[in-house]
């Protein structure tokens, strides 16, 4: 199938920090208009790969491109049209929810009756109507991420890029939040999120597990469930982990007992 209809690859994308590699050749394709839950444990690699992919960190080798766009010589190209979303909040506690859309309307270049209308339509998306004078920083946590979503999407971005956007946020909020999710990538909006949860990981199109860096698997989570025999998702995502916890703690002690071993020639 032509690669036209992804909008985020990569291929053999590596991130090393000195002698330690953060993502190992990892390799992806994400569906325009999908939704691909990229799962893994704190320090699996996660955040390094969006930054890769956002265009705020340069890869060590391999490639990847977003929207057609090269990610190691077209980064500030690839930064206009997509809406990042970090897991902690982000915006200015001290400016109302109507001065953060401003001050973001400004910085995307945004006036005019075009700010008036897509402040107006993601206002509603949100439910924020009636809250625009309070102060962001007075809002619950599911409130301020339904802001700081507001403030990714008002220059309308092609891919939607969101590291952990229900982390610490009630059962309710995180179902809002998600049904949104949806409705963007019914509008033809490529979504690409990191979650801990599983049940959020079941409503995504597509799943990729790492852990230590590396890709540990990809598909459905009807697929994965499937191929690995697991009741749930979660079940695949311990056996995963498992696994390469034994492979590596494997590679670690062959290499330990091959030192041994020279050490005494």
């Amino acid at each position: 199938m032509s690669s036209e209809v992804f909008a985020i690859t990569s291929e053999n994308l590596t991130k090393k920090f000195g002698d330690r590699v953060a993502v190992n050749q990892l390799s992806l394709s994400i569906r325009k208009g999908s939704i691909y839950g990229f799962l893994g444990p704190n320090g699996s690699g996660k955040t390094t790969t969006i930054r890769i992919l956002c265009g705020l960190l340069a890869a060590t080798s391999g490639n990847g491109t977003v929207l057609g766009f090269d990610v190691m010589t077209q980064s500030e190209e690839i930064k206009k049209r997509i809406g990042y979303m970090s897991q902690k909040f982000s915006l200015y506690e001290d400016l109302t929810v109507n001065e953060n859309l401003n001050f973001y309307a400004g910085i995307y270049g945004i006036r005019g009756q075009q700010k008036e209308k897509r402040k107006k339509e993601l206002l509603e998306m949100a439910g924020l109507i009636g809250r625009e004078d309070q102060l962001a920083g007075s809002l619950s946590g599911g409130w301020k991420q339904r802001l700081a979503l507001s403030c990714a999407l008002l220059h309308e971005p092609e891919v939607l890029i969101l590291d952990e956007p229900t982390a610490g946020v009630d059962p309710v909020s995180r179902r809002i939040f998600w049904d949104t999710i949806h409705q963007l990538a019914k509008q033809g909006i490529t979504v690409l999120v990191t979650t801990h949860y599983m049940d959020e990981a079941q409503t995504c199109d597509w799943i990729g597990f790492i852990f230590f860096g590396n890709m540990l698997a990809q598909g459905t989570p009807e697929s994965l469930i499937q191929e690995y025999g697991g009741e749930n998702l979660e079940d695949v995502f311990i056996m995963l982990v498992e696994q390469e916890e034994r492979r590596v703690s494997g590679a670690d002690q062959k290499t330990s007992v091959s030192g041994e071993v020279g050490g005494n020639r």
